[in-house]
């Protein structure tokens, strides 16, 4: 989003007029002062733009990162419906309850509920084909699982969310997320809009103040307002930018985890399928202490994974125009969790 720079026009005139006023020698000297200060302020707007451009790079990484996130989250609580239907097929099965363990609370298994979010995940991802970038990401920001099941109400227009579809439920839900009571991790999500484009984290109103007005000054006073005003704008930018960096680091990681988790979700997902649907296995009763110990893990990682899509990468910012808060915390904590419980899971 580089901002046009207000360049400064240098018209150099009346030479002449300036030598003959006040000798020859002052004139050139003026004359160079003012060739001086031009290259100045060339150097000033071109690093300007540098920043501005390093601004760009370090958004758009940024919100491709989280779109990423944003994204898999929906993809994951998509999934959910192949195991909601192994799962009404198998017989006699017991009530999973909440697990409790090493520290870590992970909800009972709920049908209804993984219905109402799966549906509405599918729909969402539909919406998302040729979305403006940082779009998906707001699913991320405000947590995928949270944000599906907050927006389960009406949108502004009176519509009830469930009967759209497609780019319209997308909008509709990042509008509800923008003004509910969630502020969609960061604030100021409206229809459509990016999660992390510049407005939103408030870079936008940072960058954009930063105009260089020479009106009636001297080139050469020109030349160092430019300067004082370009580093008050590098300033500006190298702390976004940081923030930018931060907040990569912070979704990518969480990403990664998350990867592990559905990997193995979808390997012991497969293998219920087989169990189900070609071996005619779907008896609780029946099942081997291998087959039980498949379907218990599995419905651990279906509530692991539920709960990673809960946490929201971005919190509301302490105060208005401040970028929204790094929810380093919940995220650590959740990725320590998963590791946890992969390593007790390879282990059983």
């Amino acid at each position: 989003m580089a901002l046009p720079l207000l360049l400064v026009p240098v018209i150099l005139k009346g030479a002449a007029i300036a030598a003959g006023a006040v000798g020859v020698g002052a004139g050139a000297v003026g004359a160079k002062k003012s060739y001086d200060a031009t290259k100045d302020i060339k150097a000033i707007n071109a690093m300007h733009q540098k920043n501005l451009d390093r601004f760009d790079r370090d958004s758009a990484q940024t919100q491709t990162t989280m779109d990423q996130l944003g994204k898999l989250e929906l993809e994951v609580i998509q999934s959910f419906e192949t195991f909601s239907n192994l799962m009404e097929q198998i017989q006699n099965a017991p009530e999973f309850a909440a697990y409790n363990k090493h520290d870590i609370d992970l909800p009972a298994y709920n049908p209804e509920e993984l219905k109402k979010v799966y549906a509405m995940a599918g729909t969402l991802l539909s919406g998302l084909g040729g979305a403006a970038l940082g779009t998906a990401g707001g699913f991320a920001a405000a947590g995928a699982t949270t944000a599906i099941v907050t927006a389960i109400g009406t949108a502004s227009t009176g519509t009830a969310i469930s009967t759209l579809s497609g780019v319209a439920l997308t909008n509709a839900t990042l509008a509800f997320l923008g003004g509910g009571a969630l502020a969609a991790g960061g604030g100021g999500m409206v229809a459509g809009a990016a999660a992390l484009s510049a407005a939103t984290l408030g870079a936008g109103v940072l960058v954009g103040g930063v105009v260089f007005a020479f009106a009636s000054k001297s080139l050469s006073n020109k030349a160092e307002e430019a300067s004082q005003q370009m580093q008050a704008a590098q300033k500006e930018i190298d702390d976004i930018c940081v923030y930018f960096n931060r907040l990569d680091i912070a979704a990518a990681s969480y990403k990664a985890v998350m990867e592990r988790v559905q990997a193995m979700y979808q390997k012991h997902l497969t293998t219920l399928e087989y169990q189900v649907n070609s071996a005619k296995r779907m008896d609780w009763n029946e099942f081997t202490d291998a087959e039980k110990m498949l379907l218990e893990n599995t419905v651990l990682l279906v509530s692991l994974l539920y709960k990673m899509c809960q946490i929201p990468v971005l919190l509301a910012p302490e105060k208005e125009g401040s970028p929204a808060i790094i929810n380093s915390v919940d995220l650590n904590t959740s990725e320590e969790n998963a590791r946890v419980l992969l390593r007790s899971i390879e282990n059983s």
